[in-house]
């Protein structure tokens, strides 16, 4: 009964967040901003007021597929948030430009996310490989190893929260110094950002979630001996 409550923890958790995010953001793209500004305007005019001159911000496909890449120092905007005037869209362009500024000023914690990235691919992808052969053929030294592994994504997950709470808590205050929005606005902006970071807490609720269940299983395999 236990593991068929957890079960449905770590399935149905990440699936209420991203109907969330999905909700807030159709719910306000399809409200307009009051200054009538695109995406795209909003977050060049957020980088231009921060110095980010060399910051450029281009279209790219897909449904919510924003993000800025700090190689090339590119902000990519899905199409409808780089052409749309919406209060959602204005406000995943501010959230990402939050990200460049953070990469301007060195923010820690995405400095750290950003050294963790080759461990955390690594433990991402060899983990579940390690775990599942060191459980069924019982070889403890294998599922320890893998625990490790999973435990390296996990902190990548955790750190990932106040990089993404940071950005968007960035993007409030840009947001309304450039006059994106009004301050009635404020309140469905934040809505867009809070359930985008919804998404994040989950996936790193779920990871610590299963790790945990790792450790136990191999505690208690170390217990039988």
């Amino acid at each position: 009964m236990s593991f068929l409550i957890y079960f449905l923890i770590i399935i149905l958790v990440p699936i209420w967040a991203q109907f969330k995010v999905r909700s807030a953001y159709k719910k306000y793209s399809q409200v307009s901003n009051s200054s009538g500004m695109t995406g795209a305007e909003v977050a060049r005019k957020i980088l231009d007021e921060n110095g980010l001159y060399n910051v450029h911000v281009e279209p790219v496909g897909g449904f919510l597929s924003d993000h800025y890449d700090p190689r090339s120092k590119v902000i990519r905007l899905s199409e409808d948030n780089y052409y749309g005037t919406s209060v959602a869209g204005a406000a995943v362009a501010a959230h990402e430009v939050g990200h460049a500024i953070q990469d301007k000023e060195n923010y820690s914690f995405l400095r750290l996310r950003h050294s963790l990235v080759p461990v955390a691919s690594l433990g991402s992808n060899a983990s579940w490989i390690l775990i599942m052969i060191g459980i069924i053929a019982s070889i403890k030294p294998l599922l320890l190893l893998g625990i490790i592994f999973m435990a390296a994504a996990v902190v990548f997950q955790v750190v990932t929260l106040p990089v993404e709470f940071n950005a968007s808590s960035r993007a409030m205050t840009q947001i309304v110094s450039v006059g994106a929005i009004r301050n009635d606005e404020e309140r469905e902006t934040r809505k867009v950002l809070n359930a985008a970071a919804l998404t994040y807490v989950a996936a790193a609720a779920v990871a610590v979630l299963e790790l945990v269940r790792l450790i136990m299983i191999y505690t208690g395999m170390n217990n039988e001996d």
